[in-house]
């Protein structure tokens, strides 16, 4: 059940973060930050798979195939939306910005993908339908949960007057 509250946050978030394209000078361009939602909306969906392919699949090839593939699939699309949303704030000059909600959403995010990345490896499917390292895998899910809540809690609450607009708001 969680994944797929997960999951719809990632859609929510993917639905807020306005239309696909935007016309430059002339042509049309796909935008980054409605670019890094849906490759995350997407690594949720592969979560979905993993999280529900775990309680089905009985061999070490089904483990491996349906659960591990699409965790490490879902890990890396964590990692590639999480580095165009850090590409977007270098950009905007928000090289070092600990003040910014976004600045401080963005690297919270990355530090969560990274995690999650972690975890993917620690849940690698041995040969023998083994882990290979539980704890690694527990505690990085954790972690980049974690991570993950408090980017988005980042922004509850009002808008402060000093806090300029979005880096990634077209």
């Amino acid at each position: 059940m969680g994944s797929w509250f997960f999951t719809g946050a990632a859609f929510v978030q993917l639905m807020l973060s306005g239309p696909a394209t935007v016309t430059d000078k002339g042509s049309p361009a796909i935008r980054a930050d409605w670019l890094a939602s849906l490759i995350q909306f997407i690594g949720t969906l592969l979560f979905n798979v993993s999280t529900g392919a775990a309680l089905h699949a009985h061999t070490v090839k089904g483990e491996k195939h349906l659960v591990w593939n699409p965790n490490l699939e879902g890990s890396l699309c964590f990692l590639v939306s999480s580095a165009i949303a850090c590409a977007v704030l270098w950009r905007a000059g928000s090289h070092w910005a600990p003040r910014s909600k976004d600045w401080i959403s963005g690297w919270l995010n990355m530090l969560g993908s990274i995690a999650f990345g972690v975890s993917a490896v620690g849940s690698f499917v041995l040969d023998d339908g083994n882990t290979l390292d539980p704890s690694l895998a527990n505690t990085g899910t954790f972690v980049g949960a974690i991570c993950f809540l408090l980017a988005a809690a980042v922004f509850l609450g009002r808008r402060s007057a000093e806090e300029p607009e979005s880096a990634t708001a077209s």
